[in-house]
Formats: structure tokens, C-alpha cells, sequence
């Protein structure tokens, strides 16, 4: 079998033609290129963002884990008034209820951001003591910022130096911040006496939301 080789000078001098087909496997070629060339930088530019990304969430959780999972939990003590934030309703008004009624307080404020407010809620609200009184307040805005500024305005109205907060213990260190730039006394921080069965995806989303909420409060400034 002969092989047949390549047009030579001979054959593009008497073959014009050639100069067409190689001007145009030319062209086809710079087409390729120029189109591969963005490609690769493109699969770049994912495989980097892939890795920042992990070793995002990798920081976000090493510093996440000690900082929110546990967090510093305030010792109980006879306070003014025990404040009960809002986000979620795991059990946190009656707790705080609760301690109202072993004499912790003659007052607790219940944060009632939810609209419409469920049955659990206003059977809280509609709470009677002759040890307590029970007042609900809706925030606003309806944050951990807005629930610090009602304390702030229901201290300076009855006099209140301590209150006793109530919120997810991972909550807590952002709460304790916030307070500490809308409230002028003294805060004791408790979280809600439950258990958290998160996902790692979760804890993850939960520690960026609380770093999030943090970097938020520390640009607001105080109230």
C-alpha cells in the first residue's frame, strides 16, 4: 500500500486551489483555539471557586462550632424583667414563663413578631399571674436590634437594670452584642433548654447567618 503524501510547492503552483483548503483549515484552527482557550479558563475559574469554597465552609465551621454551639450561658439570678426573643416558638415563652414563676421576675416580655400570631402565642400573651405580669411586644423592625430597642424604651419607662434574655443558644454571643449597642443595663443570657438536630448543611448555613448577623450589627452601630 503507497501512501499518498502532502500537496507539495509543485502542487500549489499548479494547483492554486490548495492555498484555499490550507487558508481555510487555518482559519478553522484559530476558530478552535480561540474557542478552548475560554473554555479552559473558564474550568479555572470553577475549580477555584469550588475550592474557596470549601475552605470557606471549612473556616466557617471550625470557628463556628466553639463559638455558637457553645456559647457562654449566663448563670440564673433574680433579674427585672426576662425577655423572650422571637424566631422561633420551641418552647421559649413558657420557659420563660416558667422562671417567672419561680420568682426569677415580676415581669417577662414575650417579642411577638409573628403574623398571624399562632394559638400557643396568644394563650402565652393571655397569661395571668399575681406573681407576674405578661406583656407581648411586637418589634420593630422585627430583628435581634428591634428587640433590643423595646427593652431599652421598657426599662427606661419601669426602672429595669437586669433582664434575663431567652433565645437559641447559638443565638446567644450575637444577641449579647446587639443588646449590649441598644440596651443600657444589665443583660443575663439563657438559651431555650432544647436540643438542635441539624444537618452538617445546616449548622453550616446557621453559622453563616449568625457571622452574617454579626458583621450586620457591628456596621449599624449602636442604636
Amino acid at each position: 500500500m503507497r501512501l499518498r503524501a502532502g500537496p507539495t510547492a509543485v502542487d500549489f503552483a499548479r494547483n492554486p486551489s490548495h492555498y484555499d483548503v490550507l487558508a481555510r483549515s487555518k482559519s478553522l484552527a484559530r476558530v478552535v483555539f480561540a474557542y478552548a482557550d475560554p473554555m479552559r479558563r473558564l474550568r479555572g475559574l470553577s475549580v477555584g471557586l469550588a475550592i474557596s469554597w470549601l475552605v470557606l465552609s471549612v473556616v466557617i465551621g471550625v470557628c463556628g462550632y466553639p463559638l455558637f454551639n457553645h456559647s457562654r450561658i449566663d448563670p440564673l439570678q433574680q433579674v427585672d424583667a426576662i425577655v423572650v426573643l422571637g424566631g422561633d416558638q420551641d418552647g421559649r415563652e413558657a420557659y420563660g414563663i416558667d422562671l417567672a414563676r419561680k420568682g426569677l421576675s415580676s415581669s417577662v416580655v414575650l417579642s411577638n413578631p409573628y403574623y398571624p400570631p399562632s394559638k400557643s402565642m396568644l394563650k402565652a400573651c393571655a397569661t395571668v399571674d399575681e406573681n407576674f405580669t405578661v406583656t407581648c411586644v411586637r418589634p420593630s423592625p422585627p430583628t435581634t436590634r428591634g428587640e433590643a430597642m423595646f427593652t431599652q424604651e421598657l426599662a427606661e419607662r419601669n426602672g429595669w437594670d437586669t433582664v434575663l434574655v431567652i433565645s437559641w443558644r447559638y443565638h446567644l454571643p450575637r444577641a449579647r452584642y446587639v443588646f449590649s449597642q441598644c440596651f443600657g443595663g444589665n443583660t443575663v443570657m439563657r438559651p431555650v433548654p432544647r436540643d438542635y438536630d441539624f444537618s452538617l448543611a445546616e449548622w453550616e448555613y446557621t453559622y453563616f447567618y449568625q457571622l452574617a448577623g454579626f458583621a450586620k450589627a457591628f456596621f449599624q452601630g449602636p442604636c
